[in-house]
């Protein structure tokens, strides 16, 4: 069944006019009158719903069921990752949200190839939240990992976190498979560096503020594979459910 995500009160009974970019995608599925559809608002759970009009710019659905249904994981984690060059961080943040991440800090960190502007950022925000809507849709979650603005790498390590923060670092000694076993499932923050890692300026400030470092194998990866495989490793260690 198709899975929309709809910025909206949703209540069963209701007849609601679906939002452009969802009508669109209606249109271009060749869904007809009463084809089911699920929708959801991603402050939890998702609703059943039939389409009931379908015109040219204008396609509206009844709801008709809930369902509790959540596929988020028992603890939160936020990937802190410094901005990549060109598209990559499109595909970190698509697969960042498919494998449970709660939430996402794109970081502003030494080495990074890539600097935004104010408006670049705002640009580039409106952009990623929207990778995050079409990820969530076909991954089955019901809740919208938060995306925050983009900050300086020492303006962010400096901020008091109740979570527990890991930066993954070639140079770390104990793994982080090893860490995850040794201690319960937690709220933590994974830092990704950019294509060339943290500098050891930034990786001395951070132990400072409390960071542990880990790593997460003998092989060096690519930022954009790093935080799949961290996320994955936690997720293995300490199951979904």
């Amino acid at each position: 069944m198709p899975r929309f995500y709809c910025a909206q009160a949703l209540s069963i009974g209701a007849v609601i006019s679906l939002p452009d970019h969802v009508a669109h995608h209606v249109q271009v599925l060749r869904l007809g009158i009463d084809a089911h559809i699920t929708l959801f608002n991603g402050e939890g759970g998702e609703f059943t719903a039939t389409l009931s009009q379908i015109e040219k710019k204008r396609v509206t659905a009844e709801i008709k069921t809930f369902s509790p249904r959540e596929a988020e994981l028992p603890y939160a984690v936020t990937l802190a990752q410094a901005l990549p060059e060109s598209s990559k961080m499109d595909e970190i943040i698509q697969k960042a949200v498919e494998l449970g991440a709660t939430a996402i800090q794109p970081l502003a960190a030494q080495r990074c190839v890539v600097r935004l502007t104010a408006e670049r950022a705002s640009k580039k925000s409106a952009h990623w939240q929207g990778i995050i809507i079409a990820a969530a849709e076909q991954s089955g979650r019901n809740r919208l990992p938060n995306l925050a603005e983009p900050v300086d790498f020492e303006d962010w390590i400096g901020q008091h976190d109740l979570h527990r923060r890991i930066l993954l670092s070639p140079r770390a000694e104990q793994s982080l498979s090893d860490w995850a076993r040794h201690h319960p499932p937690q709220a933590v923050t994974l830092l990704i560096g950019p294509e060339g890692g943290f500098s050891e300026k930034e990786e001395i400030l951070a132990q400072a503020q409390g960071v542990l470092t880990l790593s997460i194998g003998t092989r060096v990866l690519r930022t954009e594979t790093a935080g799949m495989a961290a996320l994955s490793a936690i997720n293995a260690v300490w199951g979904e459910m």
